[in-house]
């Protein structure tokens, strides 16, 4: 493994002026209730009751339509603040299951392409941690993709078992992004790796975590 393994109209939200929005309104209440006569240039005469009903029905209407359009324009900001499902499952704390081999896993992304076959070729991103956090390696550091067999050891125990699945596993899908924390008999045991001069980049008997991005086939 590489070196080391929403269209439904729009609305434009808007202040209403007390100028004349607010006239708007009052001009409604003090026709339709308060004064039961409305002024010409020329002479007062009294609104008959149907013309009574007809303003009240038209203020109503108005009410309703202000009403709607600012629902819909307050929903439409509501929504469009909401975080993306994708980034808030990613930054979400991860919950890890045992698996009877050691293995643990949390999906934070469910795939939606095809799983893994045995022997294919196919292509992961991925990040490598010791059980302290430190990154011992990061294929997106390189800009590229891991492309490899699964399931045939072309990489570590515990990476054929996270992507390919079973023993309480299940496989991952294409698309999909899991946490695989391994025991150290699914990684690289009491050799270690990356050992020179008495040091190595992951120390004997280390337990791994490893963010597999399972991008699919190669």
């Amino acid at each position: 493994m590489s070196s080391l393994a929403f269209s439904f109209g729009y609305c434009t939200p808007r202040k209403l002026s007390s100028s004349t929005t607010g006239l708007l309104i009052r001009d409604y209440f003090n026709t339709a209730e308060a004064s039961p006569t409305k002024i010409s240039s020329h002479r007062q005469e009294r609104a008959s009751p149907d013309q009574l009903l007809q303003l009240n029905d038209n203020y109503t209407l108005f009410r309703r339509r202000e009403a709607i359009g600012f629902g819909l324009c307050f929903g439409l900001v509501d929504v469009l603040l909401q975080p993306e499902p994708t980034a808030a499952a990613e930054a979400a704390p991860c919950e890890l299951t045992v698996a009877p081999s050691g293995l643990a896993f949390c999906d934070k992304v469910m795939g939606t392409g095809p799983e893994a076959v045995k022997g294919q070729l196919i292509k992961a991103h991925y990040v490598g941690k010791l059980e302290n956090g430190k990154i011992f390696d990061s294929s997106y550091n390189r800009g590229k993709p891991l492309t490899f067999r699964v399931g045939v050891g072309e990489v570590i125990k515990g990476w054929d078992q996270g992507i390919l699945g079973g023993d309480g596993v299940p496989p991952m899908l294409a698309g999909g992004k899991r946490t695989l924390k391994l025991p150290p008999e699914l990684g690289y045991g009491m050799r270690g790796a990356g050992c020179k001069g008495g040091s190595c980049i992951i120390p004997p008997d280390s337990v791994l975590l490893f963010d597999v991005e399972f991008i699919g086939k190669a």
